[in-house]
């Protein structure tokens, strides 16, 4: 079947590499069907261009995978009102966590058997009541089918199509120390979580793992065939445990990878022997998930973090010469001013500098605790409300769990990340300041300009 899966447009720059659109490919081709991409992110195409495309050109299946944040959410409506409005309209399927405007099937949870089965009943004119894991409207009725099982074996999976894709765009994203002229890549080491905090979205339960030897292969075919020389592990936990970030570390190691990398990771594993391994395996930036520098806050989010712990990872990170991302949000049920400060206090106490960091309010997504615990007090009606009225904006306040008034909310809101783009910018001024100083009463000849990338 001829199979058209779309690339959207987040108003980015450079668009990150669509991994989940990736892994589909693969496995859709492997099933036999054509594939091809739609690169609205690349080209920034209006939706009048896909509905132009897609009606000169014949496709089966059109698909479409997203993350339901309030732009993403728009777009979704775009894009399928642009495809509602196609002649001889393909199928339409939509995956992803999201919700699901005008989409004639939507694929729960993992996609990767999930698509082949689904694309396998359409072409043989099968119900798809026979297919684990989907939802679809049967003459207005829903009918949502028996969930699919999850991939045990990661390592069974065929790699990304990476064919398919304008690789030499993706590799242009940028991390934390990495050089202009260096090549970036996404790589997935395992899928899910063990931890569920209480803001988290995720819907599937546990952590699976590839095995270090897939990894390797992977990022050494990512080196040899597209150049590049930076990973960044778009797991939702790399350090998933101290002793598993271990055996990796070694791995890339005894590879002789020489590459650099970054990854998510938990500070109650941020231990001094786990990260000297993993500096020694060519980490450069470990993003972590803080939150708050409230122990009961860190309990109320279901974190299994303390302050203690954090402070002991960031310190410890920082010792090794790792970058730390700082991830804080603000608004969880019953948070203060007080303890937005200590979050506030804590960034400037030990920003090295390599990242802008704010606070962004919590948000309740569907599918998480937080978002359940709305619609039972009554700050949310339904998966409809939050859409269409409360989500506007992921840096404005969706639901308020606080004590404050909205407009106090935002206010102290403000005044923290005043602070914090005050403090980043300060030291940004004072640092081409110096380079300019240099350049000038030193005469640096290696100075290659005042650019922004």
């Amino acid at each position: 079947m001829q199979v058209l899966l779309i690339a959207y447009d987040n108003d980015s720059y450079i668009h990150e590499f669509p991994m989940g659109l990736a892994y589909i490919a693969s496995a859709l081709r492997n099933a036999g069907h054509n594939v091809m991409i739609y690169n609205q992110d690349q080209f920034h195409y209006p939706e009048s261009h896909l509905v132009a495309y897609l009606t000169n050109n014949h496709f089966d299946v059109v698909g479409l995978g997203i993350i339901g944040g309030y732009y993403q959410y728009q777009k979704l409506l775009k894009i399928s009102e642009a495809i509602d409005s196609v002649p001889n309209r393909p199928l339409y399927i939509l995956g992803g966590h999201g919700p699901a405007p005008e989409a004639d099937v939507i694929v729960i949870g993992e996609g990767d058997m999930t698509i082949v089965n689904l694309l396998d009943a359409f072409e043989n004119k099968r119900s798809f009541s026979s297919v684990n894991g989907i939802a679809y409207l049967d003459d207005g009725r829903l009918v949502l089918t028996k969930p699919q099982e999850l991939v045990k074996n990661l390592d069974s999976i065929s790699l990304p199509a990476w064919d398919l894709f304008p690789m030499d765009y993706y590799s242009l994203f940028r991390r934390p120390h990495i050089k202009n002229n260096e090549r970036a890549f996404f790589v997935l080491s395992g899928r899910g979580c063990p931890f569920r905090c209480n803001f988290c979205y995720r819907m599937d339960e546990g952590f699976r793992a590839r095995s270090p030897e897939s990894i390797v292969e992977e990022i050494q075919i990512l080196k040899k065939d597209y150049g590049v020389s930076y990973i960044d592990f778009l797991d939702e936990l790399l350090m998933s445990s101290a002793r598993r970030t271990v055996m990796l570390c070694e791995a890339f190691i005894k590879a002789e990878l020489n590459i650099k990398w970054s990854c998510n990771g938990r500070l109650n594993f941020a231990r001094p022997e786990v990260l000297k391994t993993m500096k020694k395996a060519g980490c450069v930036f470990i993003n972590y998930g803080i939150e708050s520098m409230d122990d009961n806050m860190l309990k109320v989010m279901n974190k299994n973090l303390t302050t203690d712990q954090i402070i002991k990872g960031i310190e410890a990170t920082l010792a090794e010469g790792i970058s730390p991302g700082f991830n804080i949000i603000f608004g969880n049920i019953g948070e203060t001013p007080e303890i937005l400060q200590r979050g506030v206090e804590f960034l400037l106490k030990y920003d090295d500098h390599s990242q802008l960091r704010t606070i962004r309010p919590v948000t309740p997504y569907p599918g998480c605790d937080l978002y359940y615990y709305a619609i039972e007090e009554g700050l949310l009606r339904d998966c409809a409300d939050f859409y269409e009225n409360k989500h506007i904006n992921s840096d404005l306040l969706s639901v308020n769990f606080t004590d404050l008034s909205n407009d106090e909310f935002h206010r102290v809101l403000f005044e923290a990340n005043k602070t914090l783009l005050e403090h980043y910018y300060r030291h940004q001024l004072e640092s081409m300041t110096r380079v300019a100083e240099k350049l000038y009463c030193q005469r640096d000849a290696s100075f290659r300009g005042f650019r922004q990338t």
